[in-house]
């Protein structure tokens, strides 16, 4: 008998790992778009976080997922704590994300520029572990909510801190805190107007009382969280402390912990509140007025979210098929996987070019109002359609891995998972359209009467104009567009679907072009002129795919 007769296992035609692996180095769109919004200063810093996500921080992911959060109502003496307990590489994850200012860097280092870095620092981060992204990102955007209100100070600064602390302390003893929020209810999601817990004001007026339930109250074991509440004058905002002043707990109850499609790592919640302590943040009964900045910031990482899924999908596509033998060559050396990859490469440019430039104009906003109106009606444009698209993007990319991109030991079923996550958080797609169109006919939505929701319709139609003198596929569009705009109110909002993504696939190429991407005129020749098909891998004949390749992953 021959040694070894049964053994028939040799692995032979599988890729080698794609990590360790510089998500910075890589992706050369990020870097030029990172230097073209003004933070190429942050280049050192965005260098190291890139090489961290796409080494430790990826395989802290694997084991954050797999062990999910688990809820501990009471402890063994039967008393009421309230805890979730997570896996330690959830901690990690979220001490070097912290640490690297991936949830401060706005605002403890505000300087030209930040606001494009720390986009980058999501981006990265989020190719490597999503869940963690939900408290990071609610962290980062709600210190300009808090700032609203001078008493909450300590809060907004230990929120931009560059600290993880995962104690279970008030906030005067953290070294740095992290924040939450809970705005949906059972009755109402979107509708916040219909929330029904209430808030009433205690003696003095400094504190309030809350009494009602959330049905997602995200990242339980923050150490506070913006919440909606009913008041005599209407809506208001709050933030709710998890500890009181005095290390007490304060009096609300986690009732129990979603179980969810996806971002396993990340535990959301249901709470009731009874009599829960919280101090008012803005005007009375302008609750929605005061959240607004904390929604732009988050629709913003939702939008970065969408293009980091699709990024790293399509690397990992890219890589197995460079290395896979098919019928005598390698996946990607035939032209119809050449088709498809290219495809997603030109997508994912696209995707995460549009994402940096509003983060630009997020960054500039301070000093220039109609950057900031651009950014405000570009967050709702650029969440819609890019979360939109993820789902079907890291599926193609999944399907370039036959069933290796089906096992979970590849990180492109989580991908999938995570996908239509950003599409629900911070209002649906019909949310966002609704906004668009708001933004549009110089309407603010209800509740709220800023300026610049008026100048949003301006800034739109100047991007537009601007769009129009790039291309002339861009200039028919921004004309059709335009005639689209004149239909009555009661057919433009039955085609506002319609409207945004044009609105957004304009605005994508036209963010191409300026930034001098060879992807340019294949993006707009296949989105916007007829030369696409429904799915991926359908663009046209005279496209260097390899070039194309070579640009997305080198």
């Amino acid at each position: 008998m021959q040694p070894n007769r049964f053994e028939t296992h040799a692995v032979a035609n599988q890729p080698p790992p794609l990590v360790p692996r510089d998500l910075w180095g890589d992706d050369l769109a990020l870097r030029e778009a990172v230097s073209r919004g003004g933070a190429g200063a942050f280049a050192p810093r965005l260098q190291a976080y890139g090489a961290l996500a796409g080494d430790e921080l990826y395989r802290l992911g694997f084991d954050a997922n797999r062990d999910r959060p688990r809820l501990r109502t009471h402890d063994a003496q039967g008393r009421r704590i309230d805890l979730v307990e997570f896996h330690p590489a959830y901690h990690r994850l979220m001490e070097l994300a912290k640490a690297h200012g991936v949830a401060g860097l706005s605002w403890h280092e505000p300087v030209p520029g930040a606001h494009v870095a720390r986009a980058a620092l999501a981006y990265l981060h989020h190719q490597a572990e999503a869940g963690t992204s939900c408290p990071l990102t609610m962290t980062h955007a709600a210190v300009p909510v808090l700032r609203q209100a001078p008493a909450l100070e300590a809060w907004a600064r230990g929120a931009a801190t560059p600290a993880y602390d995962p104690r279970d302390l008030p906030m005067a003893e953290k070294a740095g805190l992290t924040l939450g929020m809970g705005m949906t209810e059972k009755q109402g999601g979107s509708d916040v107007r219909g929330n029904a817990t209430t808030a009433t004001p205690l003696p003095g007026g400094d504190a309030w009382q809350l009494v009602g339930h959330k049905w997602f109250f995200s990242a339980p074991m923050s150490d506070g969280f913006l919440v909606l509440a009913q008041t005599p004058d209407g809506l208001g905002c709050f933030l709710l402390p998890r500890r009181l002043p005095d290390g007490s707990k304060n009096a609300f109850r986690l009732m129990r912990l979603k179980d969810k499609l996806g971002d396993w790592s990340n535990a959301s919640s249901e709470v009731e509140f009874c009599d829960a302590l919280a101090w008012p943040v803005g005007e009375p009964g302008r609750g929605v007025a005061t959240i607004i900045p904390m929604v732009m910031l988050t629709r913003l990482d939702c939008m970065l979210a969408a293009a980091a899924q699709v990024r790293w999908a399509m690397a990992n596509a890219l890589h197995h098929a460079r290395h896979r033998m098919a019928f005598g060559r390698v996946l990607a050396g035939h032209p119809l996987m050449a088709n498809v990859l290219a495809d997603l490469a030109i997508e994912s440019e696209a995707a995460t070019v549009f994402a940096l430039d509003v983060a630009a104009a997020v960054d500039a906003g301070p000093g220039d109002p109609q950057a900031a109106a651009y950014a405000r009606v570009a967050t709702a444009l650029g969440k819609y359609w890019l979360c939109r698209r993820a789902p079907t993007l890291v599926n193609e990319a999944q399907e370039c891995l036959g069933g290796a991109g089906y096992v979970e030991e590849s990180v492109l079923p989580r991908l999938y998972r995570q996908a239509p996550l950003n599409s629900i958080w911070e209002g649906s797609g019909n949310i966002q359209c609704l906004d668009v169109l708001r933004a549009l006919a110089r309407q603010p939505p209800p509740n709220v009467t800023d300026g610049g929701w008026l100048q949003a319709a301006q800034a739109l139609r100047a991007a537009l104009e601007r769009a129009a003198s790039m291309d002339p596929v861009l200039a028919r569009q921004a004309a059709a567009i335009a005639g689209l705009l004149a239909q009555p109110r009661e057919e433009l909002e039955i085609r506002a679907r319609h409207l945004v993504e044009r609105i957004a696939l304009v605005l994508q190429g036209a963010a191409l072009h300026a930034a001098g991407s060879p992807v340019a005129g294949a993006f707009v020749r296949s989105r916007l002129d007829g030369a696409h098909g429904l799915a991926m891998g359908t663009l046209p004949p005279g496209i260097d795919f390899a070039a194309v390749m070579e640009r997305a992953l080198p």
